[in-house]
């Protein structure tokens, strides 16, 4: 941006209880990160659907270990039990559960900075639904009832193929601030 070139924001009437940062004098307004803003509405709502997701992968991790009496910490065994390691059932959700970090964080970061930028709201609204709806869909056909390949691969490629194209929105909104 050249000197003297001041960037400003349209925002609707301000009021005492808005996100406008009159301090600065810029007349910059954080209303895309507020909940009047529906597409960061519709970010939070996917957003805090995932991350209870994850949370309940834990307790279906921790389900999966009593029901198969599988303990992989001595401290947890009790009445003659050894600890286990590599039952298929308990490895299946771990492993679907460390899917989950692998995959779900970068979306949510992504999403966060793609939402930051001013998408279109129509576009920015699906991107974030379908992305959030196919990882919860990846646990269904991974964790809970299994279905065999292309389901979890198809999942999977969907959040992936959404993660990077908002990555790619933002660096090429973004990169001429460097």
């Amino acid at each position: 941006m050249e000197s003297g070139t001041m960037v400003t924001m349209s925002t609707p009437a301000v009021d005492s209880n808005s996100d406008y940062d009159s301090s600065s004098g810029s007349g910059f307004s954080l209303i895309l990160l507020s909940k009047s803003n529906p597409v960061f509405g519709c970010y939070m709502f996917w957003t805090s659907l995932l991350i209870l997701k994850m949370l309940i992968m834990s307790l279906l991790t921790a389900r999966q270990r009593m029901k198969t009496k599988t303990f992989a910490n001595p401290e947890d065994v009790r009445g003659g039990l050894e600890v286990r390691f590599g039952d298929p059932n308990v490895e299946r959700v771990r492993r679907a559960h460390r899917n989950d970090l692998e995959n779900v964080l970068p979306f949510i970061l992504m999403s966060l900075a793609y939402v930051a930028t001013g998408p279109n709201p129509l576009t920015a609204r699906l991107l974030i639904r379908i992305g959030a709806s196919a990882r919860l869909l990846h646990t269904v056909v991974y964790a809970v009832i299994p279905v065999p390949q292309p389901a979890r691969g198809l999942a999977f490629l969907t959040t992936f193929a959404i993660t990077c194209f908002e990555a790619g929105y933002v660096f090429v909104c973004c990169v001429k601030y460097i």
